[in-house]
């Protein structure tokens, strides 16, 4: 007869059974773990990539923001008063405008988010007394950017231009009056800027994951050795994947629009065709890159990791949730290699603006660049693939 084990026994050795199948499971767990690289990656990277944005590139208080300054009198009290504007250190003169209707071109290219406007004989009119006006506008489709500046531009230039006593002998009062007007959006409407983003954002993240799982979902399913046994080419597979999807990303911006003017009011002042066919750009581009990452990707989890992973920085540097103009100059260079970037532009610039297509050449050309860079690693991938 078999020799019965005692129950204490039998316990004890049920649980180094645990233990051992449970430390197997673990070790199995970090061998996959450490086989997958780009997982890995992923575990190292995303909180790098916010410490580093959120620590350096993200600024709520923008700086050096881009002016125009339309001088109609070359004086020295213009000149005082442009030294002050730059030395607060939130406006930096870039372009020198000649009449206002370039003034107008500037804004609504989005080239600069102020102008200054000193006109002729304001100097005269300051030695008389009789406190003439100083006009800034500012572009308000962004109204953290604007609204920071604006608020502190009177103190900030009655504070720098106190020791100047050939401008104010004596005073603590300016001679002058600062009159300040927000342009596109003068209620400062978090809406009117919110929602034209939102149809980038949102675009952005579903078209990126529609075709990023494309490809590595034919070949978990087995259907890939089929596709490739067709006569057909990588460009005519690419295209296939993302032209269904253009019109379902042509769907969803025509909701988003719809429901954005319905609901909050969001006005749009810009052609629709123009609209229509520039966000058809940008979809087709996210698409394009999705497909990249498709093809880069061993299977759907990558594929949902790297879209991820680009759709961090597309939310961060492109101007979506802080101020482009507040970020360094190092990061404002990574955004304007991300689509979002010149789409917030587009979008927003065709909508509250009413830009045509020669204000909006610049990010139109960007889009059509990423694209094409995009579409062609993804055929060389693809063929790469194939061998």
């Amino acid at each position: 007869m078999s020799e019965v084990m005692p129950r204490s026994d039998q316990r004890k050795e049920q649980s180094r059974g645990f233990a051992r199948r449970t430390w197997a499971m673990l070790i199995k767990e970090f061998i996959q773990l450490r086989r997958d690289r780009v997982s890995f990656g992923m575990i190292i990277m995303v909180p790098l990539m916010q410490l580093m944005l959120f620590g350096y590139a993200i600024n709520t208080t923008p700086r050096d923001l881009p002016t125009a300054v339309l001088l109609q009198e070359s004086s020295d009290l213009g000149r005082s008063i442009l030294a002050a504007m730059e030395n607060t250190k939130y406006f930096k003169v870039t372009q020198l405008p000649r009449t206002e209707e370039e003034v107008d071109r500037l804004l609504a290219s989005g080239t600069v988010l102020f102008a200054l406007e000193i006109p002729a004989g304001f100097e005269r009119a300051v030695r008389r007394g009789d406190r003439p006006s100083l006009l800034v506008i500012a572009d308000a489709t962004d109204p953290v950017a604007s609204g920071s500046a604006l608020s502190a531009l009177g103190p900030l230039v009655q504070s720098a231009l106190s020791h100047d006593h050939a401008v104010m002998p004596g005073q603590t009062v300016l001679p002058f009056d600062v009159r300040a007007h927000a342009r596109y959006n003068p209620a400062g409407a978090t809406q009117l800027n919110i929602v034209p983003g939102l149809v980038g954002t949102i675009l952005t993240m579903t078209m990126l994951i529609f075709t990023a799982l494309s490809v590595t979902r034919e070949i978990e399913r087995g259907t890939m050795e089929s596709l490739l046994a067709m006569p057909i080419t990588p460009v005519e597979i690419m295209l296939g994947k993302i032209i269904p999807y253009i019109f379902v990303g042509f769907i969803q911006a025509s909701i988003i629009i719809g429901l954005g003017v319905g609901l909050f009011g969001v006005p749009v002042f810009g052609s629709l065709v123009l609209l229509a066919l520039l966000s058809t750009l940008f979809i087709a581009t996210n698409l394009s890159i999705g497909y990249t990452f498709s093809t880069v990707a061993q299977n759907q989890l990558q594929a949902m990791q790297m879209s991820m992973m680009f759709f961090l920085p597309n939310i961060l540097l492109s101007g979506f949730m802080f101020p482009f103009a507040g970020m360094p100059k190092w990061a404002q260079w990574i955004g304007e290699a991300l689509p979002l970037t010149h789409y917030l532009r587009i979008v927003r610039s065709i909508m509250l603006k009413g830009s045509n297509l020669g204000d909006l050449r610049a990010d139109a050309l960007a889009l059509f660049a990423l694209m094409l860079v995009a579409m062609t690693i993804a055929i060389t991938r693809f063929r790469r693939t194939l061998d």
